[in-house]
């Protein structure tokens, strides 16, 4: 039996893009027109469904990620903000997160979705160099990124923007130049992500030809730890490994994955962890946009899978979402999720090691990868997950 608790959060995935970026693996797509209305009713119905089979939970948290949701009307978001109200016990500290890209980023229209429910922005600024935004595939400017900053600092008291670093040519000074840049647009929340290559993107495609070369090692590492560095100095330590945050401005959303914690996902791709007696079950709707909307339209839901997951496949979600925050795992909630404590989960001769390297601290209470320990955090989950 996997004792959840009563909290629960909601992702709505909007799928749709102005453009596709070069680096992007997420489940987005370019149409010239979209039935509007038909979209926000098959989100609703789908809300509804998965709503009828966790009632009486606490919502804590809804996330409109993307895709681009800022492309959708913010009649669309206050639609569904509504109707996940009347159909949880809404915390009253709800966060009402909105993804949304400076090229959409209007006065007004930023203050339609505040008014719709919106009280948080995260803004895919992903650089402040215009080189580098034609680099990334990014279809606004620099100047305009930061006047979408501006805007989301005047329409919401919380707002956070990304940016990506670890990019082509770039030096270890110049992201450092960039991120004090940065530190004047910034209010409690920054997100900073290093550049990977993800299978199947047009940038991998590049990469195996040989006409993408990211900066070595070496130069990554050192982006890294003036990440770490620059942005604790400013108030800003990581809580996670590419987020940073005043205490108290960290992502409520983003906490119940890293914590793996409950959520819903709806709209075409979503995820989604719901935890009951038999066990955590793994949902996820289908990918592709008109055939989750006929599915929703005819069945009130476009589920494609819906399994309990397995003891193991438990543990190593756990373990690789919660070692990515800086206080890392509590050992009560990892027995909780999983029924199983750490000590009898993990090798000790693996433990030992990763502990005597100086890349995880480890006590009865919990375990946490060390500062050196996130930075190669792949390395630390195989060996502990291995053993």
């Amino acid at each position: 039996m996997t004792d959840t608790g009563d909290d629960i959060a909601l992702y709505v995935h909007w799928p749709f893009c102005l453009s596709l970026c070069p680096y992007c693996d997420f489940n987005s797509h370019v149409r010239d027109t979209v039935d509007q209305a038909a979209w926000r009713d098959t989100l609703i119905g789908e809300l509804e469904h998965y709503a009828a089979r966790t009632s009486g939970r606490r919502l804590t948290s809804i996330f409109f990620g993307g895709g681009t949701p800022s492309l959708m009307p913010p009649e669309t978001a206050g639609a569904v903000i509504a109707r996940a109200r009347e159909l949880f016990k809404a915390d009253a500290a709800i966060e009402i997160t909105l993804e949304a890209n400076p090229t959409s980023a209007e006065h007004a229209v930023l203050q339609d979705f505040a008014d719709a429910g919106v009280n948080r922005l995260s803004l895919g600024v992903q650089a402040l160099d215009d080189g580098a935004l034609s680099m990334l595939g990014r279809t606004h400017a620099a100047a305009e990124a930061r006047a979408a900053i501006v805007m989301a600092a005047e329409t919401f008291e919380r707002y956070s923007f990304d940016l990506i670093y670890g990019r082509p040519g770039q030096t270890p000074d110049a992201w450092r130049r960039e991120l004090e840049d940065a530190l004047a647009l910034t209010r409690g929340h920054i997100s900073a992500y290093q550049l990977t290559i993800e299978a199947g993107t047009p940038f991998f495609l590049a990469q195996a030809r040989g006409d993408l070369t990211l900066p070595d090692e070496a130069a990554g590492a050192a982006m890294f730890e003036a990440t770490q560095e620059i942005l604790a100095a400013a108030g800003l330590p990581a809580y996670e490994v590419s987020n940073h945050a005043a205490p108290g401005q960290e992502s409520r959303h983003n906490l119940t994955y890293w914590q793996h914690r409950d959520y819903l996902g709806i709209g075409p791709g979503a995820h989604g962890r719901i935890g009951g007696p038999d066990g955590v079950r793994a949902t996820r709707q289908h990918r592709a946009p008109e055939i989750w909307l006929e599915r929703v339209l005819a069945n009130g839901h476009a589920t494609q899978e819906d399994d309990i997951l397995a003891p193991d496949t438990l543990v190593e979600e756990v373990t690789m979402m919660g070692l990515r925050l800086t206080g890392g795992i509590d050992a009560a909630e990892f027995k909780r999720r999983t029924g199983s404590r750490p000590g009898a989960v993990f090798a000790a001769d693996a433990v030992a090691r990763l502990v005597a390297g100086d890349y995880l601290e480890w006590s009865e209470d919990g375990f946490a990868a060390t500062p050196a320990g996130r930075q190669r955090l792949n390395a630390v989950l195989e060996s502990l997950l291995s053993s």
